[in-house]
């Protein structure tokens, strides 16, 4: 692509230099290095539960091709564009949500998963990215005084998916997602009073959970009190990151893998520790501080309302994921099921995150009227 001339009127030689490569590069590392962990996590999981080999592996090569497609697709839209996709998705997954509820098959207590052609997805993935645009979208209309009451419909869109999400039950995305909602409702200015307003009710939300839900009371009682009850997956996890060192045991040699049940999703930071050290979990975790405080950088200069909470609530969903697997990676939170993005297996995961990032760098595309060089690439409106 590097070829492409700067007076190349295309629409692809365009997308290339309005983009920011710096995002695009990182994240590239990052599904680089997501392959290489599918190789050293998921077949000890598809050998554990009976399955071929490298059966997860494939699976993992069969959502790749569409993941990249879907972000770099993403990424040459323009805004008005992004807006339009945002709110279909979140009306599709809205609805791919309920048919989970009512078909759907259940795992471990929860109904989070649809057989779509044969391939089993998660709506609720698609859910977040999209209903981020949305709101964006409403809180932008407000702030331009257009009449449209977009706080309120925007708190009546995290109300209402955070109920789908809660009937599943899953409480993870529904802490991810308040967390995001939150951020982006203080970030689009919102009034005193509904800031004291929103935070008593999540406060007052988490306190319903941890005292009416089994589930939510167990792990943060484990959290807060480790006799309290079995922590086998955290002290393990733990473990590894002591085995592994600073160098690491060697790309296939971690025992982590062989005997917790999510190691190559959930748990995949503690493989990535135990066989390549705690070097390259720090490089790891440069590359996704490296794309939030790029993407920040880049939000701060922007001069559009929309793109600014749009793109902010978008870098807080992708940066608060990965801090909430690797932490629990760590110990440092409850734990959560929480994939690491571009790097856990799970093809709604990958194509989920796929579709953030590419979001993201649709907004945070040039569109000052000149690009680089001097070529003319319009507004993206």
């Amino acid at each position: 692509m590097s070829s492409f001339a700067r007076t190349d009127t295309s629409i692809l030689s365009q997308w290339w230099w309005t983009v920011d490569r710096w995002i695009l590069g990182a994240a590239s590392a990052l599904i680089v290095f997501g392959i290489l962990m599918s190789f050293a996590a998921s077949p000890a999981y598809a050998e554990r539960m009976g399955f071929e080999t490298y059966l997860f592996v494939r699976k993992h090569f069969i959502f790749l091709p569409a993941a990249i497609i879907l972000m770099i697709g993403m990424s040459t839209l323009s805004v008005r564009n992004i807006r339009r996709v945002a709110l279909a998705i979140f009306l599709l997954s809205v609805l791919g949500i309920i048919a989970t509820l009512l078909f759907g098959a259940e795992r471990n207590g929860a109904q989070r998963w649809i057989s779509v052609a044969g391939m089993s997805l998660q709506p609720s993935e698609f859910l977040k990215p999209a209903l981020v645009i949305v709101m964006a979208w409403m809180f932008a209309e407000q702030n331009r005084g257009s009449g449209v009451p977009g706080y309120w419909i925007a708190c009546g869109l995290w109300a209402g998916a955070v109920l789908l999400l809660m009937a599943q039950p899953d409480f993870g995305q529904t802490v991810l997602l308040t967390a995001t909602f939150g951020v982006m409702f203080f970030v689009s200015g919102m009034p005193r009073i509904l800031i004291v307003m929103s935070g008593a009710v999540m406060a007052l939300g988490t306190m319903l959970a941890y005292m009416f839900v089994p589930h939510v009371t167990n792990r943060i009682d484990r959290f807060l009190n480790p006799a309290s009850g079995d922590n086998y997956q955290v002290d393990k996890a733990v473990d590894a990151f002591s085995r592994g060192g600073l160098l690491g045991q060697g790309p296939g040699e971690g025992e982590v893998k062989r005997v917790l049940p999510d190691a190559h999703t959930d748990y995949i930071f503690a493989v990535v520790g135990e066989e390549f050290g705690g070097i390259v979990c720090l490089l790891l975790v440069g590359l996704f501080a490296f794309i939030v405080l790029r993407g920040l950088a880049r939000v701060f200069v922007s001069e559009d309302n929309f793109v600014q909470i749009a793109a902010f609530g978008l870098i807080f969903l992708f940066g608060m994921q990965a801090a909430i697997n690797m932490g629990v990676s760590l110990d440092l939170l409850p734990s959560k099921g929480m994939t690491l993005p571009f790097i856990s297996y799970g093809g709604s995961s990958l194509l989920a995150v796929s579709l953030t990032v590419g979001m993201l760098l649709a907004l945070l595309r040039k569109r000052a009227g000149i690009g680089i060089g001097g070529v003319s690439v319009g507004r993206g409106e």
